[in-house]
């Protein structure tokens, strides 16, 4: 510890003279001053000094003042306490007095009293010193056991108290921070004592005179407090709140210097907050508030509950980024670089992230575009919003919007509310420390809305390029840009996105992956990702692509990777115990060699080598390296396949067909089954449908009506009215699986189709394409996801209405030759190019569709 310079105290004092309590070194106390003395030492001393030397007193104690300046001064108190005044409070009622709050420094004693009015100055002698006190290892060399009996019951009885208690905690640090010489003071001044027994410790200068006379009133407390805590059992809870002891004040004067109370603490922060005020950047607006709630806040009493509000609002206005910024990263070819290496495919989000960099090439003021990354999860809609902000340089903050629906989340509370916080959009620009990082608004489709209000309506005034250059946070109440800030939102469905907020963001659909597209991504990021998360190696295991390619099609039917990644890691895991048990065998073995070389040493003789080594090779060996995963350990790893091809199976009957469905999850295949028996000509329909999809049933059974003589579509008595003593049964599984939307249309008429003529559907082939009464086509949206369902289900043939032809573009090219996209013909007819869709043999069914044109 580096010395310091002692400090001395005057060699005259004036003296104040008290009889209501002891002040001991190194505590702090109020006292009242309404004598004529005392009353002159304030006004004269305290209030006109301006020097630090004209705020030490000598407080004498067990010593009345006279009322009046006409009578002696009584017999003063030998030793005393020199003090420092922190704080003079003067009142005028009842009677004109003030209220010192005083801090003990040192002892001193009275030499001779040099003048007895208008206030007594005496001449005093300092008996212990302000300097830095000796080492802990001399001070244990001069008093032995007495100082560490003294910390041991000190620390006794500390923890017999409850230290929930901030001033119970506090003491307790002091405790180890502070040097034990100062001990024997403060705990005198802080345990129930008597005036009569502080008054013994005070005259006690010796140190060795001070820990013998404090050790019995520390075993006296703690006994107190055992027999408190027996007579009290049943509320252990309320015992250790019982506690003898005052607040506790920082004490004072270690290192030589004298530290400042808390209140000065409280003034010097609002000193250092106003300087941050003046140094910082932010606009006239926003200075103006602050220098008016700072003067405010000089003007407050610290018990107010308003000068907590206050001074947080104050932090929060200096600690925010008004003009710091971060300078992007223009390079585009080394962003298209980072972009590839990070993600495979996705080639939209990265055409678009590369027009932005390249129109800020150009234009140094670009605002901030307003993304929405739309598709299902698992496709790393939020792991490319990471990679976005990598690729600029800039700072990454996610804001998770998932359940929220509170408005204030958004805009903040207003600050006249108990407990106001600002938004997470300003928190979030606070935590990061710059104006112009990427935002991620995560799950954006999935606010909510209460009494509190919509967060959705509040997004609209952020995600606003025309607005957000001017956003208030109800807490702030003062404008702040947010035009430099990238925004981009992720979302699974834009159906849920109110339609004022999604006119404000530009749209980019993440479709989900082909089989093609997870293989690569596998071997690429996600099995280097696991082997690193499990502690393994390239040498010790090794996943063949056709081993991946099992576990896509058999052990997991999703859009995104999140399935595979978790099967992968399962993989990982059984493999590391392989790995480890071999380790432990290896082992094994080593110790076993060892044991026959001794062996060998001490037994020469031949016979009994092979002894030992059939010891040997009766220990399991260790398994070869690298373990290769095939089927057969996939198997034994994740159980049996959890996917089946069972299409060819589910139509190997007339009645059945296979449509295409989009899910905020992905597309998904969706059987049609269809039954016809003895009735009155009802249609039922079961599935948990739609109001939608209801009504494309009846469209269908009622155009294949009007149309039954033109294909000789008849029922089971050979007449062509359908419904003839007929009736019709609809399912579509799976049933506990909501249904809606109209482009089952097509399946719907295709199945029905099937089951009047007798005719099987192709069992690789599925379609999707709603229908009007007038057997017209019409585009359905969501094509790439129902082709990738089609492609994963392990179709090669998908039908779609002529008019979605537009959406092939987005399909990956790296399809399967096998699979076709069919499509509705401009001539009227429906025809399955070179194949067919109803078969008997080579019989070709073609419905004569009008074709929307």
């Amino acid at each position: 510890m580096s010395s310091v310079s002692p400090i001395q105290i005057p060699s005259r004092l004036p003296l104040l003279l008290t009889h209501e309590g002891v002040l001991l070194p190194g505590s702090t106390m109020r006292t009242s001053v309404d004598s004529a003395r005392n009353l002159q030492l304030v006004r004269n001393r305290l209030l006109k000094g301006t020097s630090l030397q004209s705020t030490i007193l000598g407080v004498i104690p067990n010593t009345p003042d006279p009322a009046s300046d006409a009578q002696d001064l009584p017999p003063l108190h030998r030793i005393g306490t020199a003090a420092l005044a922190v704080q003079v409070v003067g009142s005028n009622w009842p009677k004109p007095h003030y209220t010192l709050l005083i801090t003990g420094l040192c002892r001193f004693q009275i030499v001779q009293v040099l003048k007895e009015k208008p206030y007594p100055i005496a001449e005093v002698e300092q008996l212990d010193r302000l300097e830095e006190f000796p080492s802990t290892c001399k001070m244990r060399e001069e008093l032995g056991e007495l100082s560490e009996q003294f910390y041991k019951y000190a620390v006794q009885l500390v923890e017999m108290l409850d230290m929930s208690v901030p001033a119970v905690a506090k003491l307790r640090r002091l405790l180890d921070s502070l040097p034990r010489e100062a001990l024997p003071d403060i705990l005198t001044s802080i345990i129930r004592t008597s005036n009569k027994e502080k008054l013994q410790i005070l005259d006690a200068v010796s140190l060795e005179e001070r820990f013998k006379m404090t050790i019995p009133l520390l075993v006296r407390q703690i006994e107190g407090l055992k027999l408190l805590q027996k007579t009290r059992k049943p509320k252990q809870d309320d015992d250790k709140r019982v506690i003898a002891i005052r607040p506790i004040r920082r004490i004072t004067h270690i290192s030589g210097t004298l530290e400042d109370e808390d209140e000065d603490e409280d003034n010097d922060d609002i000193v250092m907050l106003e300087k941050k005020i003046q140094t910082s950047s932010m606009p006239e607006q926003a200075h103006k508030v602050c220098v008016k709630e700072i003067k405010r806040l000089k003007k407050m009493p610290q018990s107010m509950p308003e000068y907590a509000l206050t001074r947080n609002y104050l932090e929060l206005m200096v600690e925010l980024p008004w003009n710091k910024s971060t300078t992007d990263r223009l390079d585009i070819r080394a962003a298209r670089i980072l972009l590839d290496n990070d993600h495979y495919a996705m080639e939209k989000l990265k055409k678009r992230v590369l027009e932005y960099l390249a129109v800020r090439q150009l234009k140094n003021n670009l605002k901030g575009p307003i993304l929405c990354f739309v598709g299902p999860p698992g496709v790393g809609k939020t792991s490319v919003g990471r990679s976005v902000a990598k690729t600029l340089g800039r700072e990454f903050h996610r804001i998770a919007l998932g359940g929220v629906c509170d408005q204030s989340d958004i805009r903040g509370h207003r600050r006249t509310y108990v407990g106001s916080m600002p938004g997470r959009i300003i928190n979030g620009l606070k935590t990061v420390g710059v104006n112009n990082p990427v935002f991620l608004l995560d799950e954006v489709d999935k606010l909510g809305k209460s009494l509190q209000g919509d967060p959705a309506a509040a997004l609209l005034e952020v995600l606003d390029p025309e607005q957000n250059h001017n956003f208030t946070d109800h807490y702030l109440n003062v404008a702040f840009d947010l035009s430099q800030v990238l925004f981009i939102a992720t979302a699974n469905t834009t159906a849920t996105i109110p339609a004022a907020l999604l006119d404000r963001m530009e749209i980019i659909q993440v479709p989900g992956y082909t089989q093609e597209e997870k293989i690569e991504i596998a071997h690429r990021h996600l099995i280097p990702k696991q082997l690193e998360q499990h502690g393994l190696t390239p040498q010790q295991i090794q996943i063949p692509q056709v081993t991946t390619l099992d576990i896509i099609t058999r052990y997991t039917r999703e859009a995104g990777v999140r399935s595979l990644d978790r099967k992968l890691g399962a993989i990982c895991r059984a493999v590391a115990v392989k790995v480890a048990e071999g380790q432990h065998k290896e082992a094994k073995l080593d110790r076993s060699d060892v044991t026959e070389r001794e062996g060998c040493r001490e037994h020469i003789l031949e016979d009994e080598k092979p002894e030992s080594i059939s010891d040997t090779t009766d220990l399991a060996l260790p398994p070869e390296m690298p373990i290769l995963i095939d089927f057969h350990a996939l198997k034994d790893i994740l159980g049996p396949p959890m996917y089946e091809m069972e299409v060819s199976q589910r139509l190997s009957q007339p009645g059945v067909a296979i449509g295409l469905a989009w899910t905020p999850l992905g597309g998904e295949i969706m059987f049609v089954e269809a039954s016809r028996m003895d009735g009155e000509g009802q249609l039922t329909l079961t599935g948990q449908l739609g109001d939608v999809m209801k009504e494309s049933a009846h469209l269908a059974i009622s155009w294949l009506r009007s149309n039954a003589k033109k294909y000789q579509l008849t029922n089971a008595f050979g007449s062509f009215d359908l419904l003839d003593n007929t009736d019709i049964h609809l399912h579509f599984p799976a049933g506990a699986v909501t249904k809606d939307g109209p482009s089952a249309g097509v399946t719907i008429v295709t199945c029905l189709a099937s089951l009047f003529s007798g005719r099987l559907v192709r069992s690789d082939v599925a379609m999707t394409g709603e229908i009007t009464l007038r057997g017209l086509v019409l585009p359905v949206g969501g094509i790439k996801d129902k082709v990738l369902a089609a492609h994963r289900a392990g179709l090669k043939q998908v039908i779609i209405p002529r008019r979605n032809e537009k959406d092939l573009e987005g399909i990956p090219g790296n399809l399967p030759p096998t699979k076709r996209i069919l499509g509705w013909q401009a001539d009227g007819c429906l025809i399955f190019c070179e194949t067919e869709v109803l078969n008997t043999g080579q019989k070709m069914f073609d419905c004569h569709f009008n074709t929307w044109k």
